[in-house]
């Protein structure tokens, strides 16, 4: 049917959710819905509404203005605040200072069409409609051309805006995320790291953070090739990912051969085992390395620093402890961790 031909990259056809407590108007615009392609959802009142609107999540709601129970303009109001609750709930199960998550999170409420249809045609009820939350309005009798219409336009609004939200997503993922590695890049690690030092200088909670090196990088790249080197870098970067232990962690590649590690809410013992961890880690990879001067494999020299902070430091101070002791443990022979 020419009435869905705009939704050929969706898996499914829209799902129309019907509120009218008329059941002769549920059974035409049933009808009138299903003829288009759609698939149908109908309720009798504002109450059944919000529960199957959870639940099924539609493409758009028909809703009728006057009805017992809950009204339209009732049912439209509270549609908007469960679907901000939903957004909240995702949110909470994000990192909430990503750019790659909020961008795409941040409008779908906004995203679910909401057409009154109603007998009432005077101004005021117009303009409660619109005020409730309602996107378009269309009056009873209805006229079926003019209906099927405006369905077309807000779900093209609708698919519209998903596509630019994912398309955002994507540009975001660029913005934020090494090339190579996958993991964050230094963009991303200095953004984690002002808003984690604001955080905890809130909370007076311990941040810690990780640097470290492949040791002698230069001499295996001047060994084996940089595609090589490429690969090295990848399975160290993976190591480093898989053994970081909290979800608040962050690993980023930092500049070259080095990486960081952002460890929210860590004191200096977990973090020292965490970075143990990843150094066992890399070392039970077993990249031979002919240039090293410390092993046969690729090893790790580590820096580890932990700070609380406080509005009279920054973020700045916490890098500097840890690249001194990235420092010493390159001084002192590398393929070890110093704390500071």
């Amino acid at each position: 049917m020419s009435g869905i031909s705009p939704f050929s990259l969706s898996k499914q056809p829209p799902l129309i959710l019907v509120a009218d407590d008329d059941k002769t108007m549920r059974v035409l615009l049933r009808k009138a819905m299903e003829q288009e392609g759609y698939r149908v959802v109908e309720v009798n009142d504002g109450q059944q509404c919000l529960d199957a609107y959870d639940t099924i999540k539609p493409d758009i709601v028909l809703l009728d203005a006057v009805m017992p129970v809950m009204d339209g303009f009732t049912c439209c109001k509270q549609l908007l605040k469960i679907a901000r609750n939903n957004l909240i709930s995702a949110l909470a199960s994000f990192d909430t200072d990503s750019a790659l998550n909020n961008t795409v999170i941040s409008k779908l409420w906004e995203r679910t069409p909401i057409l009154m249809i109603t007998c009432l045609d005077d101004e005021e009820s117009v303009n409660r409609a619109f005020e409730a939350g309602a996107m378009d309005y269309i009056t009873k009798p209805i006229h079926w051309a003019v209906l099927r219409q405006r369905l077309r336009r807000l779900l093209q609004q609708a698919q519209v805006y998903k596509q630019l939200e994912a398309a955002n997503q994507a540009l975001q993922h660029i913005a934020n995320v090494d090339g190579l590695t996958g993991l964050a890049n230094r963009r991303r690690f200095d953004d984690y790291l002002n808003t984690q030092w604001i955080n905890l200088a809130q909370e007076e909670a311990p941040l810690s953070l990780i640097l470290c090196d492949i040791d002698f990088f230069k001499f295996y790249n001047d060994r084996y090739g940089h595609p090589a080197g490429d690969v090295c870098l990848q399975k160290v970067g993976k190591v480093l990912s898989h053994t970081a232990q909290k979800n608040q962690d962050l690993v980023a590649r930092y500049g070259g051969e080095e990486f960081a590690v952002i460890m929210p809410h860590t004191h200096a013992v977990g973090a020292v085992h965490v970075a143990a961890a990843m150094q066992a880690g890399v070392r039970d990879l077993k990249i031979v390395h002919d240039g090293s001067e410390v092993s046969e494999y690729v090893t790790l020299s580590m820096g580890v620093a932990t700070m609380v902070p406080t509005w009279e430091s920054s973020p700045s101070d916490l890098i500097v402890k840890a690249d001194k002791a990235l420092y010493q443990a390159k001084a002192e022979g590398r393929d070890r961790i110093i704390l500071k």
